[in-house]
């Protein structure tokens, strides 16, 4: 029953990642406490984190075929955060797993309302790291990757909604070359993440490869019906922020005394 449930969690995010394009993957963690069951705060924010990693990789393949992955750009600002990840996930596994919960919650209505904002589709399409653009470009890399890194470890998250308009901030680059981009971030992070969590015993690895499947399959039922409703996908995203911040409101309201 533990593999179905999260066979059928992984596809729920896969298919909200697929259709609305970011923010499901801040439900797997809930989904795995609350819908599979019998898994403790720790041990579900390092199988998510694994799950997120594996689904994010595949999706990167995508979007470096189609010319949308700044390399230069994303590995710095992935190795940056990779460093913050593990100090992140390392400082989380000494939160007692109710507190962490209670954090995440708070996190998921901040997440929420952030989807509520229009995220502008402006920005140098261009733009690119070499010598010339290194002085500049190289310390808001760093810092902002290393930050959102350190968010993205502690949570156990892919991070997608902070790296994108971090890496706009950090360089200018356009929204669809920042998604693309941010995808080298967001399996850095989930495997560093993973890798601090599975260190502690903390991963539960059954669990995480239903998880992943059932993203897989739940991806392409996204992008099938995401082609049907393309022009319905700024409502799709306003729904799926309500969700979230709901589903935030009900975990802070079940682990705050």
């Amino acid at each position: 029953m533990a593999d179905l449930l999260s066979g059928f969690s992984g596809a729920l995010v896969g298919f909200i990642l697929a259709l609305v394009g970011g923010g499901g993957s801040v439900l797997a963690m809930p989904l795995l406490v609350y819908g599979v069951g019998g898994t403790s705060a720790h041990v579900a924010i390092g199988t998510s984190a694994l799950a997120v990693s594996a689904s994010a990789l595949a999706n990167l393949l995508g979007h470096a075929k189609a010319g949308h992955v700044k390399w230069r750009c994303g590995l710095v600002f992935a190795a940056a955060g990779v460093t913050g990840a593990l100090i992140g996930s390392t400082f989380a596994k000494t939160i007692d797993g109710q507190k962490l919960l209670a954090l995440f919650g708070g996190l998921m209505v901040l997440v929420g309302m952030v989807m509520f904002l229009k995220r502008a589709a402006g920005g140098d399409p261009t733009v690119r790291l070499d010598r010339s653009s290194a002085s500049v470009l190289l310390p808001w890399l760093s810092g902002f990757g290393f930050a959102t890194g350190l968010l993205s470890g502690f949570f156990g998250i892919g991070g997608g909604f902070l790296i994108v308009p971090a890496l706009m901030l950090a360089t200018g680059m356009s929204l669809p070359f920042a998604i693309g981009t941010s995808l080298i971030s967001v399996t850095g992070f989930g495997a560093a993440t993973a890798a601090s969590y599975a260190m502690s015993g903390l991963v539960d690895w059954r669990i995480a490869l239903a998880f992943i499947v059932g993203g897989v399959a739940g991806g392409l039922g996204g992008i099938a019906l995401g082609r049907r409703l393309a022009e319905r996908k700024g409502a799709l995203g306003i729904l799926l922020a309500s969700v979230i911040v709901l589903v935030g409101v009900y975990v802070i309201a079940q682990n705050v005394v």
